[in-house]
């Protein structure tokens, strides 16, 4: 800085700077941080490779991914698992089971603010049609996922599961990468609302035996079902039956009823919840 005096000044070599009191504020710098971060983020993912990917989460979850190698593990399934950078093989295993839990929480609070008046029994019911494998692999065609799902199964093996995993482990990963109102707001607002027929969910047929004796007659399997009359234990005298449910001789359900239609469905039932896990 000069003064305009001919003799020299001593203050003519001192230099001044200008601040803001904003700048020196926790709260600013923060910020600043964050608004940084964020610009560095999407910098990174329209200069990807896999830009494509990206821009596609951005559209359906309705925000920047930001945390882009969750999204990136969620879709690669163990046959097509790879090395991190300490050497540990790595998959969607992790990633599904976390979401496997938070979407099963996502749905049971949905559905008791949904309906107030109905019973555990209702509550339980529904739940499981929104969250069982086929309804999940269905979600994932329908949201477009199945195409950049990593895999390196054989035609000869059944890959229906892969596609439901996918769809969990993407909610783990959205779980991660924000909090749990986030992912909420995608599962209920995202996935129910566009993708789920919910009256149509409520009036689904639920007769388990009929829907188990189609699916032997779509995968060719031998279904038998052995219903026994027990004598009553009580001063009742009701009845109680058991009905067991065998696959090509092997016994994979047993249920329990005061008629043999009640036992029979639920014998069907826990053996289509064990052919879908």
């Amino acid at each position: 800085m000069q003064c305009g005096q001919t003799e020299e000044c001593k203050y003519c070599n001192q230099q001044y700077f200008w601040f803001w009191r904003a700048q020196c504020n926790p709260g600013f710098q923060k910020t600043l941080g964050f608004v940084v971060r964020r610009i560095a983020q999407r910098i990174k993912l329209f200069s990807s490779p896999r830009k494509e990917f990206y821009l596609f989460l951005k559209d359906l979850l309705g925000f920047y991914p930001a945390n882009l190698k969750l999204y990136d593990l969620a879709f690669i399934h163990k046959s097509a698992s790879v090395y991190d950078s300490q050497g540990n093989l790595v998959n969607n295993e992790r990633l599904e089971f976390l979401g496997d839990a938070i979407l099963g929480a996502i749905i049971a609070e949905f559905l008791y603010n949904r309906f107030p008046q109905q019973d555990e029994g209702f509550l339980t019911k529904n739940r499981s049609k929104l969250v069982n494998r086929p309804f999940l692999t269905r979600l994932t065609f329908d949201m477009g996922l199945n195409v950049f799902i990593d895999s390196n199964t054989t035609k000869n093996i059944d890959k229906s599961h892969i596609y439901g995993d996918a769809l969990e482990a993407l909610i783990g990963a959205i779980y991660l990468d924000t909090d749990y109102q986030t992912t909420k707001y995608f599962v209920t607002k995202k996935i129910l609302s566009q993708f789920v027929n919910l009256s149509e969910i409520e009036q689904k047929d639920t007769n388990f035996k009929s829907q188990l004796i189609e699916w032997s007659q779509k995968n060719k399997k031998d279904i038998r079902f052995e219903t026994i009359e027990e004598p009553a234990k009580d001063k009742s005298k009701q009845p109680r039956f058991v009905a067991k449910v065998q696959v090509d001789n092997k016994e994979m359900g047993k249920g329990v009823g005061t008629s043999k239609k009640e036992a029979q469905q639920n014998a069907a039932r826990e053996t289509l919840k064990k052919l879908e896990s």
